[in-house]
């Protein structure tokens, strides 16, 4: 008989939302960045590779919640209205800006502010989207079944080939398909 066993998704919620953001106050919308004039238009096959201003990684890119409380903020200041409270720590984001000490990040679900730089970390991870999503032991979908993951479970990663992830939770490791989770650009691999 195999020991297959479920891992809900841990954590103490502030709000209604699964993913350990509350909601404070409506969140102001970011302004798109803009070409500049003396900047030469690219094909759309190249598109320039953004980086930020002030650490030159790329943007957007993933990173996760160091603490297990972090101010999502209107603005990049502690003057600014705190918009999100996230009390997940681990929980993965999506850095979409950067000024000073300060990253512009969004959830899955497009919801966020700005985070010191301090309450970030570049452990990278993933969250579960599908309820019961199949944790297996091999990348293949008829390989055997470690766990089922339900909605909300945060996952390290380990490894990720463009079809599967290799994650770790609480010392329980195996593969997940990448269509249940959020965290990662498309085709984006790490070894």
């Amino acid at each position: 008989m195999r020991n297959v066993f479920a891992i809900a998704a841990l954590g103490v919620l502030l709000g209604a939302s699964p993913l350990g953001a509350a909601r404070a106050q409506s969140q102001a919308a970011a302004a798109p960045a803009t070409q500049t004039e003396t900047e030469p238009a690219r094909p759309q096959s190249q598109p320039m590779p953004a980086t930020g201003p002030v650490t030159n990684l790329p943007l957007p890119r993933f990173v996760s919640i160091k603490t297990s409380r972090a101010f999502a903020r209107r603005g990049p200041s502690e003057t600014h209205r705190v918009d999100w409270i996230y009390e997940r720590r681990d929980l993965p984001v999506r850095v979409t800006g950067e000024f000073e000490h300060w990253r512009r990040v969004e959830d899955s679900e497009g919801e966020g502010g700005w985070v010191h730089y301090s309450l970030l970390s570049g452990v990278r991870t993933v969250l579960v989207l599908t309820d019961m999503a199949s944790l297996r032991s091999r990348p293949r979908g008829d390989a055997p079944q470690v766990a089922y993951l339900e909605a909300g479970v945060v996952a390290r990663i380990m490894e990720c080939d463009p079809d599967w992830c290799r994650v770790s939770i609480d010392g329980t490791r195996g593969w997940i398909s990448r269509a249940d989770v959020w965290g990662l650009e498309p085709g984006e691999v790490l070894d």
